[in-house]
């Protein structure tokens, strides 16, 4: 019997729109396209976020999220978690104060995968343009003092590119392969971002993890991305594909590279013709 062919996407600027909305011919292609594929996401996106966006579309499969710290099934079972552990966590916010910069600190409350936003007091112009988006957001909490938690997922810094490249390269000095570090310019914005996670906390482990859990290869794969983020998943797929409007460093460890971008349904247009 011929096994089902497996597509992972990435969301924001990848399957999603600028605007983060999922376009209708999108959503209608994937949901035919589930009948006789295996569909899911490998996203920096929480469960929560990922859940709103995806909440038309049909969903089996295992979905990596926050950038592959959590693998876990659309019914919120977890299948892999990848933390930094507080004490790593505050050497590193530590490390950071030196630049004059405090971090966003995204953390599990519980083992029932309901999430912490932590962010500081003392915010730059690109953290504030960020925490527009999450005015109403539950999940977050202002801190006079920010301070990792018991289960941390990522620690995120926005920024200028003068300040963040000579913090990732103080960082990578000081912790080496302790932690993961991927640096790169946000697409809301003019600024930059640094997201550290656990070392095996990236797309690419957690690619393996749900090949693993469906009992399938990852050269099976097919995957579509934007960003630096994916490109560890890009070399470990079988099939690695970028939507027009990629980074140039991810369009050019891909297999594909699609005529269309996120904005004219780029990744739905490729799943609508293949077979």
């Amino acid at each position: 019997m011929k096994q089902k062919p497996i597509f992972i996407t990435d969301l924001d600027h990848t399957f999603l729109r600028s605007d983060q909305s999922v376009s209708d011919f999108s959503a209608k292609v994937w949901n035919k396209k589930a009948k006789d594929a295996i569909l899911s996401v490998a996203t920096a996106r929480s469960f929560q976020k990922s859940h709103d966006f995806l909440d038309r579309l049909h969903l089996e499969a295992p979905m990596i999220l926050l950038d592959g710290t959590m693998v876990v099934t659309p019914e919120k079972k977890l299948i892999d978690l990848k933390l930094i552990n507080r004490a790593l966590g505050d050497a590193v916010i530590a490390e950071g104060s030196r630049f004059g910069i405090y971090p966003f600190v995204i953390a599990l409350k519980d083992m029932e995968l309901n999430e912490a936003f932590l962010f500081p007091t003392t915010l730059n112009d690109y953290q504030n343009g960020v925490l527009q988006n999450y005015r109403n957001d539950p999940r977050m909490i202002e801190c006079k003092e920010i301070r990792a938690m018991d289960m941390n997922l990522k620690i995120v810094y926005f920024g200028d590119y003068q300040i963040l490249k000579p913090l990732t390269d103080h960082l990578q000095k000081t912790f080496g392969n302790e932690l993961e570090y991927k640096l790169s310019p946000e697409k809301y914005s003019d600024g930059w971002f640094l997201t550290i996670l656990h070392p095996e906390g990236d797309k690419a482990h957690a690619l393996q993890k749900v090949a693993e859990y469906l009992s399938r290869d990852s050269h099976e794969m097919t995957v579509f991305g934007d960003s630096i983020n994916d490109i560890g998943m890009f070399k470990l797929a079988g099939t690695s594909v970028a939507v027009a409007n990629a980074l140039d460093e991810v369009k050019a460890v891909a297999d594909i590279i699609l005529p269309h971008s996120n904005d004219e349904d780029g990744v739905a247009k490729y799943l609508a013709a293949a077979h």
